[in-house]
């Protein structure tokens, strides 16, 4: 069965939130610089319907027209080659956050998951070497990873996440998969090494969302 969707109209015919993308797409087809995005819970489209559009779709047209230059890693022979890389991005903090990893060498991206509400660019950075970890772990990879967050990487450390952010409704569904990350974290095992990426020498991490 479907999950249900509910649609935010900030900018159309007649904004407010429909529960069906039919009515959604009523509101804004053949609308100028029409505004909308969809959600996962009425309590989620409530909030956004009440804040600044900009936190929730603005993050996703920053990603397009501000792209890193391509950079050939194999000059830094220090570089592990067999390593993916990955990063965050949050507009605010806390703000709408997501995060990606990719192949350190060809800069394909592997997964990219949000933008999710209410998170932080830390909790992005560890979400991040969590999926990378369990990624390589389905398939028997022990690929080093790359991350140029050394709190994230203290927390996996750590074992568990030492975010001081707390539960909201909006946060619901990150803190959902943040829970799951830090069980995860808990209960398996990995041979792969995670290493601080070296922005001084080498320039940005390959995941990076290029917005600085």
């Amino acid at each position: 069965m479907a999950k249900r969707k509910f649609y935010v109209v900030w900018v159309g015919h007649n904004p407010g939130i429909y529960d069906s993308w039919e009515d959604c797409e009523d509101q804004v087809k053949g609308f100028p610089e029409a505004k909308y995005k969809s959600f996962d819970s009425q309590t989620a489209a409530t909030l956004a319907f009440r804040g600044n559009p900009e936190e929730h779709i603005g993050i996703i047209k920053k990603i397009a027209s501000h792209r890193a230059a391509a950079v050939n890693y194999a000059d830094f022979p220090e570089i592990v080659a067999d390593s993916f890389a990955v990063d965050a991005a949050c507009s605010k903090n806390p703000g709408p956050v997501e995060y990606r990893g990719v192949d350190t060498m060809t800069g394909t991206e592997i997964f990219h998951v949000g933008p999710l509400a209410g998170g932080t660019n830390n909790i992005g950075e560890f979400l991040a070497i969590i999926h990378a970890l369990a990624y390589c772990k389905q398939r028997g990879l022990s690929t080093t990873i790359y991350s140029d967050s050394r709190t994230a990487i203290a927390w996996i450390r750590a074992r568990h996440s030492r975010t001081t952010i707390q539960r909201t409704p909006l946060n619901a569904q990150l803190f959902d998969i943040l829970e799951r990350a830090n069980r995860w974290l808990a209960t398996n095992t990995f041979p792969n090494q995670i290493l601080k990426w070296n922005t001084d020498d080498w320039g940005e991490i390959p995941a990076d969302f290029g917005r600085k």
